[in-house]
């Protein structure tokens, strides 16, 4: 092993403890969250022995964020406490092209979530939607393999250009030969920029366009059964919904402005609003799983029964 860092870089700043602090409690939140989604499904499975498509997309979602937030947590715990790893083949370069296959395939599938609601739940006359209605169930397998295989196309790609960087810091230490590597990098970035630009703008522009589609449908519903005086219990349960969909939307659009900001500014992490940027990103998988179980009534009930078993035990004890 060759060293590529100095001793002094060795040295355990108050940043990396800070980090390694928020994102262990982020992490720990978020893959007990997420494994307890997971496991709900799993136990409907084995009792219905079948999954519908919206617990597909559940299950693979609790599943990618459970990893996802693993691999953040790891990596933070290295980078703070053992920063030589990040000097050994191919450590750096698996947890970050890892770290990114899992994080793009978080935001896609949540991507897809929001547009399955839209076709499931909102109801319009028009051909095409008519036929998405009827046909969402087997999109949605092929949805999730695309999803896998965009993501893992950006993850060769991060690979490829985290090696050359790491190649790069090993063996070229003469100003004369720094040059022509750096353009190097800089151009395979700036397609890798690209590439994951315009997927997450897409992945974004499906969240706009199924939250405002669910929406205007939310809404005209809700005017009908005003007009017909429908009991107020009906119109409840679509205000609820329409809440749901506009905090949804929300935090979609706080973590698609995170991952832009980290694609600009990504060499300036020690940055103090470049953290903020990073623990808004990390708390989303946290948060929209928070708000996935208590849109689902079955899973906030046995959530809730989980919590008041645990509690009562803490307290006998």
């Amino acid at each position: 092993m060759e060293a590529c860092y100095s001793q002094d870089e060795f040295n355990i700043t108050s940043y990396d403890v800070t980090a390694m602090v928020i994102t262990t409690v982020q992490a720990l939140a978020g893959m007990w969250i997420n494994a307890f989604i997971v496991s709900v499904l799993c136990i409907a499975w084995v009792k219905k022995k079948i999954f519908n498509s919206n617990e597909k997309i559940l299950l693979f979602l609790g599943c990618s964020r459970f990893w996802y937030l693993c691999i953040t947590w790891v990596y933070s715990l290295l980078s703070a406490i053992y920063p030589w790893c990040f000097c050994i083949y191919p450590i750096p370069q698996l947890l970050v092209a890892i770290q990114s296959f899992l994080n793009f395939v978080n935001v896609w599938v949540s991507a897809f979530l929001c547009g399955f609601y839209c076709i499931k739940i909102a109801n319009f006359r028009h051909i095409f939607f008519i036929y998405l209605k009827v046909k969402i169930d087997r999109i949605v397998p092929w949805l999730l393999l695309g999803s896998v295989l965009l993501s893992l196309v950006i993850c060769i790609f991060v690979y490829d250009m985290i090696d050359e960087v790491h190649c790069n810091n090993l063996n070229f230490t003469t100003l004369g030969n720094l040059w022509k590597p750096r353009v190097k990098v800089n151009e395979h970035f700036f397609t890798i920029f690209l590439i994951t630009g315009f997927g997450l703008a897409t992945a974004f522009m499906v969240v706009i366009i199924s939250a405002l589609l669910l929406l205007f449908s939310l809404w005209r519903h809700k005017r009908k059964m005003q007009k017909n005086s429908v009991k107020n219990l009906s119109m409840d349960v679509h205000i609820k919904a329409m809440k749901s969909i506009l905090s949804f939307f929300v935090i979609y659009s706080i973590n698609f402005t995170c991952l832009i900001l980290i694609l600009v500014y990504y060499r300036k992490k020690e940055n103090p609003a470049m953290f903020l940027v990073l623990v808004f990103q990390y708390v989303f998988p946290v948060v929209h799983s928070f708000m996935l179980i208590f849109s689902n009534p079955k899973m906030e009930k046995t959530l809730l029964r989980t919590l008041s078993c645990v509690k009562c035990k803490v307290f006998m004890r």
